[in-house]
């Protein structure tokens, strides 16, 4: 996608793509990172927020889910803290597909760096709270890991994703143009290598409103690193691949890399 300052635009965008990915026979569906809102400025978000559940977004997202038979990752979206005003979540939500909300995840690592040999400048935290809890949630599809943006740079995080079960990993993510071409596809593809799971790792793309240029590069990849489908033009589209179990279990099996670990990430 190529989200911008409009949430019902982008709410109407994403319905399309959802609808689109129901009509190839997607079960699982995963938007990318602030896919309802990228603002023109990043305290824009706090005029958007909801409260965890309630809200026109989180009501979107529920009766998407519900009226079209989809499990949806919800990219993030931004949820209210108690006793925080000037700082929200940055949540991203799994509805099953009778439309309830039964997992969320709070972005860990939030993006507060100068782009080197750029003059980018980004200070996430400003706005937002730090998650603190990893998530593994149960799916039809297989125990799903999830994960935002930049958490993909550290691979500590999908140890232990991994360590409690994670056979797929989900990273809806907005990359820089500038990182996104230098690393995106090399640290998908390595958290998928190394944890012997699927990756689904939706992203913004494009140049958006506020003039901040996305990477994109939609992918989904699977346990040996292939990359199944990409989306590689700018703009909004749609990755569809399978999820073999098959194939997953019987890697881990004749490659058992996760039982020959001698230093332990401990929760």
């Amino acid at each position: 996608m190529t989200s911008g300052a409009d949430v019902q635009a982008n709410l109407a965008c994403s319905r399309e793509l959802l609808e689109q990915a129901r009509d190839r026979g997607a079960a699982l569906a995963v938007l990318p990172e602030n896919f309802a809102l990228m603002g023109r400025r990043e305290a824009q978000k706090l005029a958007v927020a909801e409260r965890p559940g309630e809200g026109p977004i989180q009501d979107f997202l529920s009766g998407c889910a519900r009226e079209l038979g989809l499990w949806i990752v919800a990219g993030t979206i931004p949820l209210r803290l108690e006793g925080q005003s000037q700082r929200v979540a940055a949540a991203s939500v799994l509805y099953d597909d009778q439309g309830r909300c039964v997992a969320r995840y709070d972005k860990i690592h939030l993006f507060d760096v100068d782009v080197p040999g750029r003059e980018e400048r980004y200070r996430e935290s400003a706005t937002t709270a730090p998650g603190v809890r990893p998530v593994v949630a149960w799916t039809p599809f297989g125990p799903l890991g999830m994960a935002v943006c930049y958490d993909v740079r550290f691979p500590e995080l999908f140890r232990l994703l991994a360590a409690e079960g994670a056979e797929i990993l989900t990273i809806p993510s907005a990359f820089t143009a500038a990182t996104g071409r230098a690393h995106w596809e090399l640290l998908v593809r390595a958290r998928a290598v190394e944890n012997l799971a699927y990756v689904v790792a939706p992203a913004q793309s494009g140049i958006h409103e506020n003039g901040r240029e996305t990477w994109g590069c939609s992918m989904i990849v699977n346990p040996w690193g292939e990359v199944l489908d990409c989306v590689r033009q700018p703009g909004a589209g749609l990755a569809v691949a399978e999820i073999d179990r098959t194939l997953l279990q019987d890697l881990r099996e004749r490659f058992p890399v996760l039982s020959h670990r001698r230093f332990r990430i401990e929760p």
